[in-house]
């Protein structure tokens, strides 16, 4: 279906998907003006974007796919993880659309990403990660980078906190972009919970809808003005929420 959760713009595909055993949220973006339907995995050079995330442990690895500057249009698939891949596969195959990047907003040791078999199955696919995070990947993404994909684009923004490399991918900002915006924050936020990143994530219109990594609640997207006004971890001070 076109958009969700409000969003609006004439040629945006967009789904959440999710993975019951680790938690994890997948997110398809595309930008459907293009015959070609191309797919980025948080690289768009064609005009599709899946985004996906992971869990501790479970899934031990978030991946985005996301293009810096140098990128154009695509599919994007955010934090993939191994358990998904054949499903996000069948996914791709079944919207013809061509997969170029897979993205990451961060990795852990105890996390485990489908970077790697979505390369092995669909060669040509590149991987992408925050330059800061120290993980190896096919192109190194910095606060700042715009990753096109068709006629729209997420944005790189540094939020370090949960590690140090972590990153939030934002789409693009203007009158032919979607709106309202949208964040995908990783582990750098959660709805009603972890992270302080006031300065990157908090500066965006409150209208934006935030989407992270995994939900334990059965939650599925928060926005901006609803995490400054409900997130014990931003709303009462350091003893409370560590009480």
């Amino acid at each position: 279906m076109p958009g969700g959760s409000g969003t609006s713009h004439p040629s945006l595909l967009f789904r959440q998907l999710f993975e019951k055993e680790s938690s994890t949220y997948t997110y398809l973006l595309a930008d459907l003006s293009d015959p070609d339907k191309p797919a980025v995995v948080s690289k768009l050079i064609f005009h599709l974007c899946l985004v996906q995330f992971g869990r501790k442990k479970t899934m031990k690895d978030r991946c985005h796919v996301i293009n810096p500057p140098s990128f154009v249009h695509g599919m994007e698939l955010v934090d993939p993880v191994d358990r998904t891949v054949e499903r996000d596969l069948n996914l791709i195959k079944e919207l013809g659309l061509k997969l170029l990047y897979a993205i990451n907003t961060h990795v852990h040791a105890d996390h485990v990403t489908g970077t790697g078999l979505l390369k092995t199955k669909l060669p040509g696919v590149q991987s992408l990660i925050s330059k800061a995070s120290g993980a190896k990947a096919d192109h190194y993404v910095e606060h700042g980078d715009k990753i096109q994909f068709g006629s729209l684009y997420l944005e790189v923004r540094a939020t370090p906190g949960h590690t140090a490399g972590c990153v939030t991918y934002v789409s693009g900002e203007g009158p032919d972009q979607i709106s309202p915006r949208l964040a995908f924050t990783g582990d750098a936020l959660l709805i009603r919970g972890c992270g302080r990143t006031d300065f990157q994530i908090f500066s965006l219109p409150e209208e934006t809808f935030l989407y992270p990594a995994h939900d334990y609640k059965g939650q599925t997207v928060t926005t901006v003005g609803e995490e400054k006004l409900y997130n014990p971890r931003l709303t009462k001070d350091l003893v409370q929420s560590l009480s």
